[in-house]
């Protein structure tokens, strides 16, 4: 027999032979002990009798001026909830576990920096928490009282709802990305159907077993829409409903600081990444409609071949006329559109960045997603008491 997915390893393990450390179950699979080269096989470790309807798992980076405020909404949001609250850091260097510490809660950390990810955030959580719901955010988000039990009740309407969101606050927009996003109508952070859950949102832990693993831990950036994606190919669905879930404490780093951050943290290469990822895959198709930044990649790299060509072909004093133009052409686009200079040239920038970082995520080498991510378990708490 073999084992897909936690549920069934917690019932199949339950009925065979522990070994060593009680918490660690020898599984039988054809005569010879369970291999340990699969998520689920790791997890098997940590199977507890009793299993917790909620877990909240905050990923989280350096997020010490937010982790508390982070913690703290998560256990408040739990009150009246059988649930645990898991903190998955991903090797903080500033005061982030001091403070967690201070908590009721499991924090578990990434052994190794060069793990680092976006993905690996979320699934190193996954890894270690219990939930038959599992309930994502980031360490910089806070979590809205009375969310979890309207997402409950949607979950419990519809079993092929693989997810359920809310409304996203923007609470920083003191830099050019997040006012933009604040000013933007984006379908996927309306009520209804979603194609994903941008900053977080309330799964159903059968859902995910039945693809095989959370989020990517290869993937930099656009974690959420590779999974929704695959959840959608699987034949599950994912909503938003008409609540506030979540305020967003974005970074406040300066407008081309944050692009510089972006470069060095591996988040300009997610668009490589993603298409790397899928490519070959059921969710394909769907990432790539979904995911408008294939598409502005594609237009900055006829935007430069346009102005090489230019530069090869117009002769005398008109090549440096055609190629002002065009380099001009993006900037004063974007300004008409958005009735803004900086806008355009933070705009423009960033195209830019990440065109550049499509071939270094394309490139990268990969890792199974369902490989285990190393990390230690630094704090502990029962399931049940964050709730209390």
């Amino acid at each position: 027999m073999r084992l897909r997915s936690y549920s069934q390893a917690q019932r199949h393990c339950a009925t065979q032979t522990q070994v060593g450390n009680p918490h660690r179950m020898l599984c039988l699979e054809a005569g010879r002990p369970y291999q340990r080269d699969t998520f689920l096989d790791q997890q098997a470790h940590d199977i507890v009798p009793d299993q917790p309807t909620i877990s909240i798992v905050i990923k989280a980076l350096n997020e010490e001026q937010r982790i508390a405020a982070a913690i703290e909404s998560a256990l408040a949001a739990l009150a009246g909830h059988d649930g645990e609250v898991i903190l998955a850091d991903s090797a903080s260097t500033d005061r982030t576990l001091e403070i967690a510490r201070r908590y009721p809660i499991r924090i578990v950390t990434l052994q190794r920096i060069a793990d680092r990810s976006c993905g690996a955030g979320a699934q190193l959580g996954y890894q270690y928490c219990r939930g038959r719901f599992i309930c994502l955010i980031d360490g910089d988000m806070k979590l809205q009282p009375g969310f979890l039990g309207k997402a409950l009740e949607q979950l419990a309407r519809d079993p092929m709802l693989a997810g359920i969101g809310g409304l996203i606050r923007e609470r920083e927009t003191s830099n050019v990305e997040f006012e933009a996003r604040e000013r933007r109508i984006e379908p996927d952070r309306q009520p209804g159907a979603v194609s994903r859950l941008d900053c977080g949102g309330l799964y159903r832990r059968e859902a995910i077993e039945a693809i095989g693993y959370f989020t990517d831990r290869n993937l930099h950036g656009g974690e959420e829409l590779d999974l929704g994606c695959r959840l959608h190919a699987a034949g599950w669905t994912l909503a938003r409903i008409d609540s506030v879930a979540i305020d967003h404490h974005g970074h406040s780093d300066g407008d081309f600081r944050l692009l510089a951050r972006r470069f060095r943290n591996k988040t300009a290469f997610a668009t490589g990444e993603a298409f790397r990822a899928a490519f070959g895959q059921p969710q394909f198709r769907l990432i790539f409609r979904n995911n408008n930044a294939f598409l502005l990649c594609a237009i900055i790299h006829l935007w430069w071949l346009s102005m090489l060509a230019a530069l090869v072909a117009v002769p005398g004093w008109q090549k440096a006329v055609a190629f002002g133009v065009l380099l001009a052409l993006p900037f004063g686009a974007m300004a008409l559109k958005w009735r803004s200079w900086r806008y355009a040239l933070y705009a423009v920038s960033a195209w830019n960045i990440y065109a550049v970082g499509f071939w270094f995520g394309l490139l990268r080498p990969r890792i199974r997603p369902q490989a285990w991510i190393d990390g230690h378990v630094v704090a502990d708490a029962k399931p049940n008491s964050a709730a209390a």
